[in-house]
């Protein structure tokens, strides 16, 4: 999307020119002689605004100072003529981005313009991400891939309606956090929300553990207790792995879904129950039960709808999203500074497998975080065969400056080979040579 650019300033030769130099940059410019005519245009915010320091009527900081009541996450650069530089530090000291002073270079303006977007995205990322942990409506998982796009919109689409549902997906791809999603944006939300593990019940264990049972219905019974299953009426049953219940098991749990009514052992009557089912599996349970490992009527039964949650590996860059959301939460928390997640390693994130899905990422941003373990390739150099030749030494120089503009220009390898002075073939050599490419 093209991004939009304010420019403020009195003088209209200069004005004309700086808005020339952005257009043919491939920016959309609107041009304003005065800054309350730029603050009147505010109904369409810009992504940038490039303002002279001196000007009649309203100067550049106190416009910037407006600019941060009005927007406070817009940047905004300063232009200063010459013996202007204390009052530009002052800007900068109020909360402008950067300041250039006049003559300035044009490559030298549209650099410095890039990098404040670029930081100004990068800003508003984190601010996106931090939000989708703390304002979980509509957003249990952090993403703008298409597979966790499509997991989103289920959910919120599901969340509302009284519908049991069966959730498929890997390890780790987040089963029970869209469960309790799924929980919270039903009528039930303030109801109980009981979580079973299906592979932790004992075979001889599951009906006590379940249904419950009367005072004294069998030696050791003790005081009358309910099960999971009655606990859980009035909001949300969770059966976690149901796959891992023998068949014997599964039958008797099929009456109770079937008649919403749990009978304790050792009762002779039924106690109704109001709850939603919500089912998580690492498996096909439709295939598992044309197969027979999995009772068909059950699957029927559970399967109101279903829900099937992406791997990490088909997510593609929001990989490095994730992991850097990770990194900088645990770098907080441990009070750890100047945590960086650059181009290169999000590239390598992206090649990995990940069998553990979101679990196994977020523990390697942890320990990204603290130091822990080193996430990089090896590289052109193998620091522990000895002394280093020249040759070898020049290689990772290289390696890492190539890493260093990729990072700068978020992947572009045109623009990074036109600041490396490169051909954008010899860049895509050395990309395969140090393995920075796809």
């Amino acid at each position: 999307m093209t991004k939009t650019l304010f420019v403020v300033d009195d003088d209209a030769d200069h004005r004309a020119a700086l808005a020339d130099l952005l257009d043919a940059a491939g920016y959309a410019v609107q041009t304003f002689a005065t800054a309350p005519a730029a603050l009147e245009a505010l109904d369409s915010p810009p992504d940038l605004v490039i303002t002279d320091l001196r000007m009649p009527q309203m100067d550049g900081i106190a416009l910037l100072k407006a600019l941060q009541i009005r927007l406070p996450d817009l940047p905004v650069l300063m232009i200063s003529g010459h013996g202007d530089v204390a009052q530009a530090v002052q800007a900068i000291r109020a909360g402008a981005e950067d300041f250039l002073e006049k003559p300035y270079d044009a490559g030298h303006l549209i650099l410095t313009v890039e990098r404040t977007l670029r930081s100004a995205a990068t800003r508003a990322e984190v601010h996106r991400l931090q939000s989708m942990l703390t304002d979980p409506p509509g957003s249990p998982f952090l993403g703008e891939s298409r597979a966790l796009s499509a997991a989103r919109d289920r959910i919120a689409a599901l969340g509302p309606l009284d519908v049991d549902v069966v959730i498929q997906g890997e390890t780790g791809t987040g089963k029970e956090l869209a469960a309790r999603h799924l929980h919270g944006q039903s009528h039930r939300a303030a109801g109980p929300y009981v979580a079973v593990n299906c592979a932790a019940i004992p075979e001889g264990m599951f009906e006590t553990l379940m249904f419950g049972h009367s005072d004294g219905a069998f030696p050791g019974a003790g005081a009358a207790r309910a099960g999971k299953i009655e606990a859980a009426s009035g909001g949300t049953l969770l059966l976690d792995e149901v796959e891992s219940l023998p068949l014997t098991s599964q039958a008797k749990l099929l009456r109770v879904l079937q008649e919403r009514a749990v009978e304790r052992l050792g009762e002779h009557h039924a106690r109704p129950v109001d709850l939603r089912v919500i089912t998580t599996t690492k498996t096909d349970l439709r295939a598992a039960s044309d197969a027979g490992h999995f009772r068909s009527d059950l699957y029927f039964r559970l399967a109101g709808a279903a829900l099937n949650l992406p791997p990490l590996r088909e997510t593609g860059e929001d990989i490095g999203l994730i992991f850097t959301h990770y990194a900088q939460l645990a770098a907080r928390q441990y009070g750890r500074e100047g945590v960086t997640v650059d181009f290169a390693l999000r590239r390598l994130l992206q090649k990995r497998a990940w069998p553990g899905n979101v679990r196994e990422l977020k523990a390697a941003a942890k320990n990204h975080a603290l130091g822990l373990n080193d996430l990089r390739p090896e590289g052109p150099v193998d620091q522990s065969s000895g002394p280093q030749t020249l040759a070898d030494k020049v290689a990772a120089f290289e390696a890492r400056e190539i890493a260093a503009a990729l990072d700068r220009h978020r992947g572009n390898t045109q623009r990074a080979a036109e600041t490396l002075g490169l051909p954008r073939r010899t860049l895509n050599d050395k990309m395969r040579r140090y393995d920075l490419g796809d």
